[in-house]
């Protein structure tokens, strides 16, 4: 009997150990406790995004984010809270654009907006013909004779059989970035670019957009239009190829404007020379508050360091946030904090981005080698109880992109992207489209990531 009484005890021992939380599944639990009941990040992102509004760089709304993010640091009493000076473009957009299909005498309206450092029409607007093209490559086919003195319209649509939409995006985005400097060299006076959206809706996107080497006398604008707009116009083509296309904008390009970077950290204890980074960018398209694009980003990376700070977490090594400026139309804030980095001979070891979306996370984007990207991937069942699985090699992150420490690992969080490109660039990029639960669990998967990398470092010797 008694043999029989300590077996069993032996066994439910056995039990309770094997299925007792380690120090990091309890952490992990705590931090998404943290988020989703005590977080500030959709506080936070409620006043940037109400209170201050659209934030482009060089605007006032883009300054007050400077001011606001910095004093919202220096309230969760870090180690250090400061600004980092960089020059940033300066473009205007003036006033709202207008544009309609002129066939015969009837003209209808369809919505454009003018793309990132676009020029402005003649104060009286452009009307010309109007060629469609599904691509750059199909307007070079074309040829200057059957280009020169009309508006090309690009309609290539962003392709809905791929489940990761950014792939989708990715192969399709350079007829809006590289459009109208091809179709300028063949002598296009304008360029219309379909919206890269999956939806069909009446919200032009805009973007970034650039002439590349062409001298100046040979911009031409160029604007988006929505996606019901695009039908619209393709549709009528089909019926009359020789209609006409209106519009005009009245967008211009200032000099170049001072902004900064909003940077704060909390010094390691062990390896203080080594840092890791974590950030989103803190300005955003004119049309609306882009709380998605980058709203979400930037407050879910103070929170990582406010939950991590709130736990009185000692780091091995330095965390430092970094609210980058001008990723949209420049990547100036990207890179000065790399140089400015490489003056002080500065040491990253790791950077993670938000750059994609307040949505659901499910994982991650990972540059690394094949040691550190199975070391990130041997804590998948640490996240699997949070439902977040992915983890792969891509894209980690426009800002953090300049970062060339010898040794570092980069990731960007990887929310669930279906709804992303509803909002992308567009003036429903709004507060009302984020959902409070989604933004604070991506916030706790990001600090999970820093945390776990924090204490079990990353293979120095093999990394990139």
């Amino acid at each position: 009997m008694k043999k029989t009484i300590l077996l069993t005890a032996l066994v439910l021992n056995g039990l309770t150990s094997s299925f007792a939380q380690t120090n990091d599944e309890k952490n992990i639990k705590l931090f998404y406790k943290k988020a989703l009941t005590e977080a500030k990040c959709y506080t936070w992102l409620e006043y940037l995004s109400n209170d201050i509004g659209a934030r482009l760089s060089g605007s006032k709304g883009a300054e007050l984010a400077v001011d606001y993010t910095k004093r919202q640091l220096e309230a969760l009493g870090l180690d250090k809270v400061y600004l980092q000076e960089v020059m940033v473009p300066h473009w205007v957009r003036g006033e709202k654009e207008t544009a309609y299909i002129v066939d015969g005498k009837t003209k209808t309206v369809v919505p454009i907006c003018a793309l990132g450092g676009s020029v402005a029409t003649p104060k009286t607007g452009i009307t010309a013909e109007i060629i469609e093209v599904q691509g750059i490559k199909e307007l070079a086919e074309l040829g200057a004779d059957k280009v020169k003195g009309k508006i090309v319209f690009y309609n290539r649509p962003m392709n809905p059989e791929n489940i990761e939409t950014f792939t989708s995006y990715g192969a399709c985005v350079d007829q809006r970035y590289a459009g109208a400097k091809e179709a300028a060299k063949l002598g296009a006076v304008g360029t219309i670019v379909r919206s890269m959206n999956l939806r069909l809706d009446d919200f032009p996107h805009t973007g970034a957009q650039s002439y590349g080497d062409l001298p100046k006398e040979q911009y031409i604008p160029t604007a988006a239009i929505s996606t019901n707009g695009a039908e619209l116009l393709s549709k009528s083509l089909k019926v009359n190829p020789a209609l006409k296309f209106y519009f005009k904008q009245s967008c211009e390009t200032l000099p170049d404007a001072l902004s900064y970077n909003v940077i704060g950290e909390l010094t390691g204890t062990v390896s203080p020379e080594n840092i890791m980074v974590v950030g989103g960018h803190l300005d955003s398209w004119d049309l609306a508050d882009g709380s998605h694009d980058d709203g979400a980003g930037v407050v879910q990376s103070m929170e990582v360091i406010r939950i991590l700070k709130n736990l009185n977490y000692k780091p091995k090594n330095t965390i430092r946030v970094v609210l980058f400026m001008n990723e949209e139309n420049g990547g100036k804030g990207g890179a000065k904090y790399e140089e400015v980095s490489k003056q002080k001979k500065e040491n990253h070891i790791f950077a993670l981005e938000s750059d994609s979306g307040g949505f659901t996370p499910r994982g991650f984007s990972i540059e690394a080698d094949d040691a550190n990207l199975k070391k990130i991937q041997g804590y998948k069942d640490l996240f699997e109880p949070y439902l977040v699985h992915s983890f792969t090699i891509g894209h980690a992150g426009s800002d953090i992109s300049h970062l060339t420490s010898q040794a570092i690992v980069k990731a960007g969080l990887k929310p669930d992207s279906q709804r992303y490109f509803d909002y992308h660039h567009a003036a429903n990029d709004t507060f009302d489209a984020i959902n409070k639960r989604e933004l604070e669990l991506g916030a706790a998967t990001m600090t999970t990531l820093m945390y776990l990398l924090d204490q079990n470092g990353i293979d120095i010797k093999k990394a990139n």
